[in-house]
């Protein structure tokens, strides 16, 4: 439990079990969605898929990974039409 508690002089902590369920979650849908857009020939809804697999990469709170993931899933609703 060292190796823990450097880690966490350092700053370092490590991510909530919240916020692996939902990187796991938007990116499960990411890659839906990203498939479903390169059968039907769509390149926004290939996009939309990328930026839900890739974006927990870049976010580090568990209330804003929930919060953009949403959103690009709404964009994504909007988006099949």
């Amino acid at each position: 439990m060292d190796s823990l508690q450097t880690l966490q002089s350092l700053g370092i902590s490590l991510p909530s079990p919240a916020y692996i369920f939902g990187a796991v979650l938007f990116g499960l849908i990411g890659i839906a969605v990203y498939r479903r857009g390169k059968r039907a020939g769509r390149r926004r809804s290939r996009w939309l898929g990328v930026a839900l697999m890739l974006y927990p990469y870049a976010v580090a709170q568990t209330w804003l990974l929930y919060v953009a993931g949403v959103a690009l899933c709404v964009g994504v609703f909007f988006d099949r039409g």
